[in-house]
C-alpha cells in the first residue's frame, strides 16, 4: 500500500484521533490538561519516534491560527454572559493592561538574565503573555469557583489573544504595519475596535437570521452558527482588523442568545474544538525537535519562572487592584494563568518570518509551556482550596433547547432537569408557566407520560413544553428561574435573566 493512499491516510488519521481521545480521558482522570498528552503524541509520531517529518513553519502557522479560531469560537459559545458580565471589567484589564505588564517584565528580566536583544526579549514576553482558552476551560470548569472569578479567567483567555497576536506580528515584522512608533498605537486601537464591531455585526446577523429562517434539518443550525463565526474572522482579517476578537465577540453573542437548537450548537462546537485541539497539539508536537529541546530547558525554566512568579502576579495586581478584587482571588488568578497552544502557535510567527533565533524561541516556549502547565494544572484544585476560593456547589441551571413547529406559530421546548436543580420536587402547577405554554410530556426512566397539575418533577426528567411563539422567552426564563431559585423564585426576585 502506498504512503499517499487515501485509505492509509484515513486509517492513520483515525488512529491518531482515537489515541488522542484515550489520552484526553487519562488526562481528565489525573487532572492534567489534555494538551500535554497531545503534544507527547505528536513528539512520538515525529522524527525521534515513528519518523514523521514536519518542518514547515508557514503551514504550521496557518493551520495553528485556523485551529485557534475554532477553539476560541467554542470558548465564546460556551461562556455564560450572565457570569462573565460582572467579570468583564477585570477581564478587559487583564487582557490589555495585563498583557502589557507581563510582556514588559518578562522582556526586561530576560534581557538581563538571558542576554537577549531587546526585540527578542520583547518578542518572548509577547509570546508568553496570553493565557490559553483550551487549557483554562479544561481545568477550571471542573472547579466550583465563584461565577465572577471563573468569568474573569474564561473571558481573559478569550480576550487576550488579539493584543498578543498584534504585538507578536508587529515585533516579527510579519505584517504590513508601518514602523513609525506614533502610528502603532492608532493601528492597535483600530484593529481591536474594528474587530469587535465586525464580530458584533456577525453575531447580530446570525441572531436575526436564525430566529426567522426554519432550516430543513436541525443539524444545519450548528453548522450555520460556526460558519458565521468563521466568516467574522475572514471579514475582519480582510479589513485589517483583529479576527480573533471578531470571533470571540460573535461567538459570545450567538452563544448567549436564544436560538433554535442552542445546546446542540454548543455540543457541536465543543466536538469541533476538541478535534481542532487534537490536530493542533499533535502538529505542534511534530514541529518540535526532541534533539533541540534539551538545550532550551534552562532558558525556558528562567523565562517561565519569571512569568509565573513575577510577571503574572504583577499583571493581575495592576489589572484588578482598582476593582478591589480580594487578595485571595488575586492570588488564584495569578496561579491559574495557564499557557497552552496559543504561545506555541504565536512562536511560529517569527519562525515563518525567518527571524534570526526564531527556532530557539519556539523551543524555549515549547518547553516552558509543557513544564509549567504540568506544574500548575494539577495543583489548581489544591491552590483553590488553600486560598478558600471554592464555593459550595450551586444548583445547576436547566438547559432549554427550542425547535420551531413549522405549521403553527409555536415552539417545542426540551429541558432536562440536571442533578442539583431546584426543579426537583416542584409540582407542575408550581412552575406557573405562561398561560399559552404547557408541559405536554415528561420522559422519566425511558418512559414517557402526560403529566397533570400535581405531578412532581424529579432530577433527570426530560420535559417537552409546547409554547406559543410569543411566550417562548417568558417560558424559558421561568424554567431557568425555578431551576435556580425553586418554587419561590418569584418571591426572591429571580426572573431567570
Amino acid at each position: 500500500m502506498r504512503s499517499g493512499d487515501p485509505a492509509l491516510i484515513l486509517l492513520v488519521g483515525a488512529a491518531v484521533v482515537i489515541a488522542a481521545i484515550v489520552a484526553a480521558r487519562l488526562a481528565h482522570q489525573i487532572g492534567l490538561p489534555g494538551l500535554l498528552l497531545f503534544l507527547g503524541l505528536g513528539l512520538a509520531l515525529g522524527e525521534a519516534g515513528l519518523g514523521v517529518r514536519f518542518s514547515n513553519a508557514g503551514l504550521a502557522q496557518a493551520l495553528g491560527l485556523s485551529a485557534l479560531v475554532l477553539i476560541l469560537a467554542e470558548g465564546g459559545l460556551t461562556t455564560s454572559w450572565a457570569h462573565a458580565r460582572a467579570a468583564a471589567p477585570a477581564a478587559l484589564l487583564l487582557a490589555t493592561v495585563g498583557v502589557v505588564v507581563s510582556t514588559g517584565i518578562v522582556a526586561v528580566v530576560c534581557h538581563w538574565l538571558l542576554s537577549l536583544a531587546w526585540r527578542d526579549a520583547l518578542l518572548l514576553g509577547a509570546v508568553l503573555a496570553p493565557t490559553d482558552a483550551a487549557a483554562v476551560f479544561s481545568v477550571l470548569r471542573k472547579l466550583p469557583l465563584p461565577p465572577r472569578l471563573a468569568g474573569m479567567l474564561e473571558a481573559e483567555s478569550g480576550l487576550n489573544d488579539p493584543p498578543a497576536v498584534l504585538a507578536v506580528t508587529l515585533l516579527s515584522g510579519a505584517g504590513s504595519h508601518p514602523s513609525v512608533p506614533g502610528l502603532i498605537g492608532g493601528i492597535v486601537v483600530y484593529e481591536l475596535a474594528a474587530g469587535a464591531a465586525i464580530g458584533l455585526l456577525a453575531g447580530l446577523l446570525g441572531v436575526f437570521t436564525l430566529r426567522r429562517v426554519a432550516l430543513p434539518a436541525s443539524g444545519l443550525y450548528p453548522i450555520a452558527v460556526l460558519a458565521l463565526i468563521v466568516a467574522s474572522y475572514g471579514a475582519a482579517s480582510l479589513a485589517h482588523a483583529s479576527g480573533f476578537l471578531a470571533v470571540y465577540v460573535a461567538a459570545l453573542l450567538l452563544g448567549n442568545m436564544r436560538l433554535p437548537h442552542g445546546p446542540a450548537t454548543r455540543g457541536f462546537a465543543e466536538g469541533i474544538a476538541w478535534l481542532a485541539q487534537i490536530g493542533l497539539f499533535v502538529m505542534l508536537g511534530l514541529l518540535a525537535s526532541p534533539a533541540r529541546l534539551p538545550g532550551a530547558v534552562v532558558p525556558a525554566l528562567v523565562a517561565g519562572s519569571v512569568l509565573v512568579l513575577v510577571a503574572r502576579p504583577a499583571a493581575v495586581i495592576a489589572s484588578t487592584l482598582p476593582l478591589r478584587v480580594p487578595w485571595r482571588q488575586q492570588a488564584f488568578l495569578s496561579w491559574a494563568g495557564l499557557r497552552g497552544a496559543v504561545p506555541i502557535v504565536l512562536a511560529t510567527i517569527p519562525m515563518s518570518a525567518q527571524l534570526p533565533g526564531a527556532t530557539g524561541l519556539f523551543d524555549l516556549v515549547f518547553v516552558a509551556v509543557v513544564v509549567f502547565t504540568l506544574l500548575q494544572g494539577p495543583t489548581l484544585p489544591w491552590v483553590a482550596r488553600r486560598l478558600g476560593v471554592i464555593t459550595p456547589a450551586e444548583p445547576l441551571e436547566v438547559d432549554v433547547e427550542a425547535a420551531p413547529l413549522e405549521a403553527i406559530p409555536a415552539d417545542l421546548l426540551q429541558a432536562q432537569i440536571p442533578p442539583g436543580s431546584r426543579l426537583h420536587g416542584v409540582e407542575i402547577f408550581e412552575l406557573r408557566l405562561p398561560a399559552d405554554a404547557n408541559v405536554a410530556l415528561i420522559v422519566r426512566d425511558a418512559r414517557g407520560f402526560v403529566p397533570d397539575a400535581s405531578t412532581t418533577l424529579r432530577a433527570g426528567d426530560r420535559l417537552l413544553v409546547v409554547a406559543a411563539a410569543e411566550a417562548r422567552e417568558r417560558t424559558e426564563r421561568r424554567l431557568r428561574a425555578v431551576s435556580r431559585g425553586g418554587r419561590l423564585a418569584g418571591w426572591f426576585g429571580e426572573h431567570g435573566r
